[in-house]
């Protein structure tokens, strides 16, 4: 049983890496419409994905408490150990792509600012750090 979870588990997580590469190409070509209508979509797999490791999670608790004192390597089978590095893998390879996915959400974000602030002049409110726009959005020069 916990061989079908943990191949679940790890197909869920191929198909948020193949989704996440799909994000990344589209942000590089300004392509956002497509990355929106992906998040319901990597939601749902997420979703499936936690549910998973849930039951993973309780698997393996079994597992223990009816061995206790016995490593974990000794409770497994080549299979389950297999199956758990793959996840393990996996893991590692979308964390890595998130990271790259939020440097380029990041500099999308930061060039929008500053064009709508260069576009919209805005003014500092003291201290607060609050944005207060100026009261006249064109001004007119005769």
């Amino acid at each position: 049983m916990l061989s079908h979870y943990l191949e679940g588990a790890s197909k869920d997580l191929q198909t948020l890496i193949g989704l996440t590469r799909k994000d990344i190409e589209d942000i590089k070509a300004a392509r956002h419409t497509p990355m929106f209508e992906r998040i319901e979509t990597k939601e749902h797999v997420l979703v499936a994905f936690e549910s998973k490791k849930r039951l993973i999670d309780a698997h393996i608790a079994k597992l223990v408490e009816k061995s206790p004192g016995r490593e974990m390597s000794e409770l497994l089978t080549e299979e389950e150990r297999k199956g758990l590095d793959a996840l393990r893998e996996r893991l590692e390879e979308l964390q890595e792509l998130n990271r790259r996915y939020a440097r380029f959400v990041i500099a999308v974000g930061e060039f929008y600012n500053t064009l709508y602030e260069e576009v919209l002049p805005v003014e500092k409110d003291g201290y607060t750090g609050r944005n207060a726009k100026l009261a006249a959005l064109l001004e007119v020069r005769a």
